[in-house]
């Protein structure tokens, strides 16, 4: 059941980076820098940059979720920069900032819907990059997973976290 949970994320992810990214494209990237620029986070020079380069990369890693290439990976990139945007959005709407929220092209006031959709986006992101068995287990053992899937270390290692005997740990078995 897990897995179809975390199938369905990826996909769902997926769709909305390439609509995300296919609505910014069809517009003259200059438009959408108009709305990276209303956040008023970057200097011209970044904003100019991001307004290039984050819808293909939006392209990328949607289409990256949808086939499940390097799917490790793509889905901590996608829910970094789900991050990333949150913050952001949370940041302009705390200030009140009566801006455009930049998420589907020009033309989406920031409101309270869009923080609730983004947030549950990000939620999903989360969800599909930590899978749900990590959640069920204490949390230096989810920590040292993590950092050991992330490594693509296959190798034994030893350990010492306080209070617990030295552990061996070859792979993704340990002695927990």
């Amino acid at each position: 059941m897990t897995r179809w949970i975390s199938f369905l994320g990826r996909i769902v992810l997926g769709l909305v980076f390439v609509y995300a990214a296919y609505t910014k494209l069809k517009q003259p990237w200059l438009v959408f820098a108009m709305s990276i620029d209303s956040y008023q986070l970057l200097p011209e020079w970044a904003v100019l940059s991001v307004a290039r380069v984050l819808p293909w990369l939006e392209l990328a890693i949607g289409l990256a979720l949808l086939i499940g290439y390097k799917l490790r990976y793509v889905a901590l990139a996608a829910t970094l920069i789900l991050t990333v945007f949150f913050i952001s959005m949370l940041r302009a709407f705390g200030k009140g900032m009566g801006i455009d929220c930049g998420c589907f092209g020009v033309g989406e006031a920031l409101t309270g819907k869009t923080l609730a959709r983004d947030g549950s986006l990000l939620a999903i992101a989360i969800l599909t990059t930590v899978p749900f068995d990590y959640f069920r287990k204490p949390l230096c053992r989810v920590v040292f997973e993590l950092s050991s899937s992330f490594s693509g270390s296959s190798s034994a290692s030893t350990f010492r976290i306080s209070g617990v005997n030295s552990a061996t740990v070859s792979g993704r078995s340990s002695a927990f």
